[in-house]
């Protein structure tokens, strides 16, 4: 709509003209279609070939959202259940201990966990699991017992330790790679075959999937890298590992601004989409619910600078989680109503969902840190102009 391209189009391509990021591109969606998609830039830089809304890029976290989804079909048809031990399905994860204590040679001891970590725990982050990447104690454990990098997509990665007991406080971490784990377990499947079945296929999202198809690699984007001087440059090499031991449901699709804005609807709408339901309304409620009363999201603190600078969503405000989604406690400043749903991935990806206005929007791009210190307020410029276009055209109303 043309008050929507007014808004939007200049802050997406001043990002562009400003050399913040190589190519960006954006849907703001509504529960009846799209209300605005455009993209700006390059899909790699040093290349001809513009950024377009069905260019393919590794979507990183922003995953989590969907292996939630496949999760929550998996608990409607009974294979997994929320509340029950986790190592019902996958004994293993039983005989991971929290950490207790480093010795003065560096190894560390564990103790068993006051309670059995479930697939609730899991979904919300409060399992006791955290992130190498954002915890120095995760990595001193990795690197004593040699525990591969959750980006390696290997079994042993998830032997992580636990850092505290389950249900105790939140932590981001790789509970949602689990909890994937547990569908693959339970339903004998493999998570990305289920998600085509279940949920890209019914939903139309065509160019969604752990392994880039041929045609997906023909509108692929290079991942960037920002150094510490500003400078900007392809990572040639960067790519999820094609042949997994496990597919990571935490962090390992590759997917399109496009294709995501329909999984955006189909959350809106309730969990259906053009004739197509893929969940049930009372799920998605449940989904959408704050699910950790007591406790807050924390600031994420990089230990690994090249891949995260510090990170948090609208610093000073209360935030929950549900089952796969951040949730704003009290308005946000760019004029996201409290309630919404929202989360990002590694690649500077970004999207938000707001069922009290009926809108949902979604930002994709591939450049390194996340939470750039250009590109992530310049997602929250979008958001708020968002908002701004909505106001002024209630008021033309």
């Amino acid at each position: 709509m043309t008050e929507f391209r007014t808004a939007l189009d200049p802050v997406l391509s001043q990002s562009i003209e400003a050399g913040e990021v190589p190519g960006i591109a954006a849907l703001v969606v509504d529960r009846k279609g799209v209300l605005y998609e455009s993209a700006f830039g390059l899909r790699t830089l040093g290349e001809p070939t513009p950024m377009s809304s069905d260019t393919v890029g590794w979507i990183a976290s922003m995953t989590k959202a969907i292996t939630g989804a496949a999760v929550m079909q998996a608990v409607e048809r009974g294979l997994l259940e929320l509340d029950a031990p986790a190592a019902r399905v996958a004994p293993e994860i039983d005989t991971i201990g929290v950490l207790e204590r480093f010795e003065a040679d560096g190894t560390p001891r564990f103790r068993p966990p006051n309670r059995p970590v479930t697939l609730r725990d899991l979904m919300t982050h409060t399992a006791g699991f955290s992130y190498e990447r954002w915890s120095d104690e995760v990595w001193r454990c990795h690197q004593a017992l040699g525990i591969p990098a959750n980006s390696t997509c290997k079994l042993a990665m998830l032997r992580s330790p636990l850092m505290f007991d389950p249900g105790t406080r939140w932590e981001y971490g790789i509970g949602i790679d689990w909890a994937g784990r547990l569908l693959e377990i339970a339903s004998g499947r493999r998570l990305g075959d289920w998600m085509r079945d279940e949920i890209f296929a019914p939903l139309g999202m065509r160019d969604s999937a752990f392994r880039i198809t041929p045609g997906m690699r023909a509108r692929l984007a290079k991942m960037h890298q920002r150094d510490a001087a500003g400078t900007i440059a392809p990572l040639p090499d960067f790519e999820i590992p094609q042949e997994p031991e496990f597919e990571m449901g935490g962090g390992g699709l590759y997917s399109t601004a496009a294709d995501y804005a329909r999984f955006l609807r189909m959350i809106l709408n309730h969990g259906e989409l053009d004739g197509a339901r893929v969940l049930r309304a009372e799920t998605v409620a449940q989904m959408s619910a704050d699910q950790i009363p007591g406790l807050e999201v924390q600031p994420l603190r990089t230990q690994v600078p090249a891949l995260s600078e510090d990170a948090e969503f609208f610093p000073g405000l209360s935030k929950g989680w549900g089952l796969s989604f951040m949730i704003n406690r009290a308005d946000a400043p760019t004029g996201r109503p409290a309630g919404s749903l929202a989360w990002a991935g590694l690649s500077n990806c970004y999207y938000w969902i707001d069922t009290l206005n009926g809108i949902a929007g979604v930002f994709v791009s591939q450049l390194l840190p996340f939470a750039d210190r250009m590109v992530l307020p310049r997602f929250l410029a979008f958001e708020s102009a968002v908002y701004r276009a909505m106001n002024d055209r209630r008021i033309a109303a």
